[in-house]
């Protein structure tokens, strides 16, 4: 079993011309998908690593249009997908479908949106679809087998199988012996985060960090069957 390959970067941590340049790494580096943090204001779900480098992001202007604007320039240049995580909040002030069809240019393939509940995804789900984007919807180790059915066929591209397991080592992920133990548990997909935010957004200058990111990118790509 090949198991996919799926770090996670703030946009605009520590600017968005090093999140350009970032995104060509992971790339270069073997990424299967590249999942991109929507910097926001109250991002409550994520740990203390990923708040900070999303209050970094902010404080140096990444805005929703900037992010945007930068991600329309890089994703051709790119041989995978990429995947944005945002809040609900952007998405209701712009609305489903303006938000949908802006991502869509900006040639983003899929979208994660923690706080959507599922008894909302309808509407939502009909505006990603009409823009050719998959939704991936969450599930946890508790989520009733019938409701977990429903989302499995409701879920586009893959399924996001938050646990408290999961977010210790997936989020927490240190060294490339964790990345090939989640590997041996029979995971499809290791999803790495605020380790990886580190390497940018705690860098003393954007090129030790790019430099800090490919080195612990390719230790772990490395590290997967």
């Amino acid at each position: 079993m090949q198991t996919a390959f799926i770090p996670y970067i703030t946009a605009g941590d520590p600017d968005l011309a090093t999140t350009a340049h970032a995104l060509k790494l992971l790339d270069a580096c073997g990424a299967d998908v590249i999942e991109v943090g929507m910097p926001s204001s109250d991002p409550y779900i994520d740990g203390p690593v990923i708040q900070a480098s999303a209050a970094r992001a902010l404080a140096g202007g990444a805005t929703v249009d900037a992010v945007l604007s930068m991600l329309k320039e890089v994703t051709p240049e790119l041989s995978c997908p990429v995947v944005l995580f945002s809040y609900l909040g952007p998405i209701v002030r712009r609305g489903a479908a303006n938000f949908t069809a802006a991502v869509k240019e900006a040639g983003v393939k899929g979208l994660v949106v923690p706080d959507l509940p599922y008894a909302e995804t309808c509407a939502f789900r009909h505006a990603a679809r009409k823009n050719n984007l998959e939704l991936v919807l969450l599930i946890t180790p508790t989520t009733p087998s019938e409701r977990t059915k429903e989302i499995a066929q409701a879920s586009q591209g893959f399924i996001y199988v938050v646990t408290h397991k999961a977010v210790a080592v997936g989020f927490g992920i240190s060294t490339p012996e964790h990345v090939r133990q989640i590997a041996e548990w029979g995971a499809d997909a290791v999803i790495i985060g605020s380790t990886m935010v580190k390497q940018l957004g705690e860098a003393t200058s954007p090129i030790e960090g790019l430099k800090r990111l490919e080195e612990y990118a390719r230790s772990l790509k490395d590290a997967l069957p």
